[in-house]
């Protein structure tokens, strides 16, 4: 049977000849040839057409849903275009299907010359409007949703909407460095006391030079650029995790790919409009300061001190630019949290800790020894140059806490975004005789079940394992198959929900050399499988539902696969073969009960659970008013419930945990290893979803 990609360089060889006896192809050694824009897109479409896991019907529909997800990110808070602009696109609405077939880029075309045309006559706008003081004792309120405002009428309209948005911008200024005086003159400070008239001007002075240094950048953004955003619309209507990638993006840094920033280690993606914050990278810099969290939305850097960049509107890639930097320097990000919430994260750029990245292990309860085992990541050596792995990790780490008396074991996935299946399956298999673990379902149809053959059981006993909202992918094979078998209690909140595979295909290698002189074309990103639990259903939408779920603030908040979009749906397939674990059998309903009873006595989950229904409520109402007195009460209520939380935290009785005598032999001498082995004891030691973890594993000890 042929493989994905040679199938589709056949069917690229076979476009190649279609194109290629086109009249409208004219070669030339000196010059770029004309109608390579036409090749990419025919070649692409051909590429998602064959080889997607789930090909779409490129007809109205399809045409509909492109146009739609491309005016969202062509301007997606309303600031550039008026209504009659997006009536005349509107007019392609049902023509892009076509288009596309013919290789055309008209609608594209029509539209980036407008887009270019009405940014260029927005500069005279924020000019102009900052250059008088705001009155910021008026009553009013601006929408920060950029899907629930509308387009302007008319151009006096958007004029007023850029006034709000500028004014916005300057009382968030104008409230942190009026916070920052009391502050000072608390401490008997008074050097540097200003009036409120000159902190406003120098507030507005901030914000205009930031949108200088904004409209600089926007004069540098590339036809092809923008050409990019609109094939991207095109590709993300087969799901948000297919792609397309320019040359230059694939060279300089795979953003899609890795998402790896230099610098502070979070991977981050262009979404409505904001460069929002998807992952954290085990082990980086933000991983370690804690405070960045994915779902926030990154809307200025500064450089240390220095004077912030709005990064809002800006290419992925330029800010990246800006959050780099050498070791040791600080950078400082503005972000807007989930709850509407504006909050300044300084992080200390540093290269990743690969100690951190790999998994850990320490006892807990010196009394009835529970094992405990962080798993940030499935990493493995796929170049096999002597490299870890984790599943041979985990196993390793299971045996020091069996060979040091191990009653019971958690496993923590929380945070862990995936990455090797071969490892999940087995890391998997330590737990239970053999079996199959997940089945992977190709674009032909064909399923193929992933079995753990060895009959052996590493570690027989009770058995938790750890989830949150950020656990995906193979974290969620992982949890699905413990449960499945009803192997371990799972506990936390309810998963991402990505269950699918995507593969990498260079343009350039696809194409035959016939297209050489058109090259680079850059490359495609298809999702080409799906995982499926031995269960029959599958991990994609829906994730892995814990059979014990714990308040998490951030499980009220619309986060994971199901919010992006186009995903592809959730189905079923027929179970695999399989036998439930028996040697110890978990009674989920009592678990549950005693779980149940024992959180609504914890003050620290009530708190949690509260927040979380102020964070849902403080989400859902996406208005900010744009008076300063109103302002600033707002925020005090934001602090006041940030306090109520670290209260609570403090409260948390503290878990008793040790490291092994063997990692602490290991690290002796090394100050920073030594340091970072502290700090992965005190957060285990006040960590209040551990601390439930571990009541559930002492109930079945019992």
């Amino acid at each position: 049977m042929l493989s994905l990609t040679t199938r589709l360089k056949i069917f690229l060889s076979v476009l190649a000849v279609i194109l290629l006896t086109g009249s409208f192809i004219l070669y030339s050694k000196n010059s770029t040839p004309e109608g390579k824009n036409e090749i990419l897109i025919k070649a692409l479409m051909q590429g998602l057409n064959s080889a997607h896991y789930s090909p779409e019907k490129v007809d109205d529909s399809f045409s509909k849903k492109a146009f739609k997800l491309y005016l969202e990110r062509l301007d997606f808070n309303k600031k550039f275009l008026i209504e009659s602009d997006v009536a005349m696109l509107r007019k392609y609405e049902t023509a892009l299907d076509d288009q596309l077939k013919l290789g055309s880029f008209e609608f594209f075309d029509i539209s980036a010359d407008l887009i270019e045309k009405r940014t260029k006559e927005s500069e005279a706008y924020y000019k102009e409007i900052l250059a008088k003081p705001f009155d910021f004792t008026k009553e009013e309120v601006i929408e920060l949703d950029g899907k629930k405002l509308k387009f302007a009428k008319d151009k006096a309209e958007l004029k007023e909407a850029w006034r709000k948005q500028l004014k916005y911008q300057t009382l968030v200024r104008l409230s942190d460095m009026q916070q920052e005086q009391e502050k000072a003159l608390a401490k008997g400070d008074k050097k540097d006391q200003k009036t409120p008239e000159q902190m406003e001007a120098e507030a507005r002075e901030k914000v205009k030079t930031a949108y200088d240094e904004l409209y600089k950048r926007l004069a540098q953004v590339t036809r092809d650029d923008r050409r990019s955003t609109f094939i991207n619309a095109v590709a993300n209507v087969y799901d948000p995790h297919t792609g397309y990638l320019p040359p230059k993006a694939k060279k300089d840094f795979d953003i899609e790919f890795t998402g790896r920033l230099e610098g502070i280690g979070a991977s981050l993606q262009e979404k409505d409009g904001q460069i929002k914050v998807m992952e954290i990278v085990p082990g980086s810099p933000s991983y370690l300061q804690g405070e960045l969290k994915p779902g926030d939305a990154i809307q200025k850097v500064a450089q240390g001190s220095a004077d912030p960049v709005l990064i809002e509107g800006m290419r992925i890639d330029d800010a990246i630019q800006l959050i780099r930097g050498k070791k040791g320097t600080e950078v400082r990000l503005t972000v807007r949290k989930p709850d509407g919430s504006t909050r300044i994260i300084p992080i200390i750029r540093d290269v990743i800790v690969f100690e951190e990245t790999y998994a850990q292990s320490a006892m807990i309860d010196e009394a009835k020894k529970i094992g405990y085992i962080k798993l940030p990541g499935f990493y493995a050596d796929f170049e096999r140059n002597g490299g870890r792995n984790s599943g041979a990790d985990v196993k390793a780490e299971v045996e020091k806490l069996k060979q040091a008396g191990m009653q019971g074991l958690i496993l923590d996935l929380r945070n862990n975004g995936g990455g090797s299946l071969a490892d999940a399956v087995e890391m998997a298999g330590l737990f239970i005789d053999q079996g199959p673990i997940v089945q992977v379902k190709t674009a032909s149809g064909k399923t193929v079940v992933l079995d753990d053959r060895d009959a052996q059981v590493q570690y027989a006993g009770p058995l938790v394992v750890m989830v949150n909202a950020n656990s995906a992918s193979a974290s969620e094979i992982l949890a699905a198959a413990m449960q499945d078998y009803k192997r371990a209690v799972i506990v936390g909140s309810p998963t991402f929900g990505k269950g699918t595979v995507q593969q990498f295909f260079e343009l350039d290698e696809a194409l035959p050399s016939q297209f050489d002189p058109y090259k680079p074309f850059g490359a495609l990103k298809l999702t080409i499988q799906k995982f499926y639990r031995i269960n029959g259903g599958t991990t994609q939408l829906r994730g892995v539902t814990p059979d014990v779920v714990l308040p998490d603030a951030y499980s009220y908040l619309e986060f994971g696969e199901k919010e992006q979009d186009y995903p592809l749906p959730f189905d079923e397939i027929s179970p695999a073969r399989y036998k439930p674990w028996t040697q110890n059998k978990l009674n989920i309903p009592a678990i549950q009960a005693s779980s149940r009873d024992r959180i609504a006595k914890n003050e620290s989950f009530q708190v949690i659970k509260e927040s979380g229904e102020r964070l849902k409520k403080q989400v859902d109402v996406t208005t900010r008013s744009l008076n300063m007195k109103k302002y600033m009460e707002e925020e005090r209520k934001g602090e006041v419930a940030n306090k109520q939380m670290e209260e609570a935290q403090k409260k948390v009785p503290v878990l008793s945990v040790s490291r092994m005598k063997t990692d602490l032999q290991a690290i002796a001498g090394d100050t920073a290893k030594v340091a970072r082995s502290k700090d992965f004891v005190k957060s285990l030691q006040k960590d209040v979803y551990v601390e439930e973890a571990v009541a559930i594993i002492q109930d079945d000890i019992k």
